[in-house]
C-alpha cells in the first residue's frame, strides 16, 4: 500500500506563488508515475499534470506555461511549482500515483488526502 501526504497548500493572492508536495511511504517512489489533480466546489476532479518514472511531464492546458511538476527521487518527493495564480485555481488538490500511468485521467489507484489552494483576487 503506498501512502501520500500532501503539503503546501494554503491561501494567496491573485499572481502569487505556491509550491506543493508529496511524499509516498514507499521505496519504489521512483518507479511510480505520479499526478497532480485538483477539485473546486462543485467541480469534477481534473488532472493538472503528471510525470512518469523517466521526467516525462504533461499538464492540462489551464495550467501550461504557469505550473511545474518536478520529482526528486534522492528526496522521494513530488512537487508541484504554481506561479500565476488565479482565482480559478482555488481547489483542493490532490497527490495521485500507480505503476501504470493514466495521464490526466483520474484512474490513479493512489491518493493523497488533499491540501487546500484559495486564490482571492
Amino acid at each position: 500500500q503506498v501512502q501520500l501526504v500532501e503539503t503546501g497548500g494554503g491561501s494567496v493572492q491573485s499572481g502569487g506563488s505556491l509550491r506543493l508536495s508529496c511524499a509516498p511511504s514507499r521505496y519504489i517512489y521512483s518507479q511510480l508515475y505520479m499526478a497532480w489533480f485538483r477539485q473546486g466546489p462543485g467541480s469534477e476532479r481534473e488532472g493538472v499534470a503528471t510525470i512518469d518514472s523517466g521526467g516525462v511531464r504533461r499538464y492540462a492546458d489551464s495550467v501550461k506555461g504557469r505550473f511545474t511538476i518536478s520529482r526528486d527521487n534522492a528526496k522521494n518527493t513530488l512537487y508541484l511549482q504554481m506561479d500565476s495564480l488565479k482565482p480559478e485555481d482555488t481547489a483542493m488538490y490532490y497527490c495521485a500515483a500507480d505503476s501504470v500511468g493514466w495521464f490526466l485521467s483520474p484512474r490513479y489507484k493512489y491518493w493523497g488526502q488533499g491540501t487546500q489552494v484559495t486564490v482571492s483576487s
